[in-house]
């Protein structure tokens, strides 16, 4: 049984660059009949260029996975430090270009 398991287990290596992350305020999502395409993008005040930090492909099979494996996280954390406030607005998303801060002036 010990010799099955070890056969199912996948050796993970996390590289130091890929281990420090890339910070993204913003996703843009979209898809093919064949696979599901995830850009994280960091846009920041004041600046009307944002890039793509990192662009994520999966199938629709790994998205779905996704899904399930991020609502049973966001339930976990919910349980332990309380609700995420949602802060989409009724009529739709909105990138908030001001970041909740003082506007600028010129």
């Amino acid at each position: 049984m010990e010799d099955k398991a070890k056969k199912n287990q996948i050796n993970i290596e996390l590289k130091e660059e890929v281990a420090q992350g890339t910070y993204s305020n913003l996703a843009i999502i979209t898809h093919s009949s064949s696979e599901f395409v995830l850009d994280f993008v960091r846009v920041m005040p004041g600046i009307p260029k944002a890039e793509v930090k990192s662009r994520v492909i999966l199938t629709p099979e790994h998205a779905k996975r996704l899904l399930h494996a991020l609502t049973d996280n966001i339930e976990k954390y919910e349980k332990m430090h309380g609700p995420i406030k949602n802060i989409e607005p009724a009529g739709g998303s909105v990138i908030p270009m001001n970041f909740g801060g003082p506007a600028g002036q010129a």
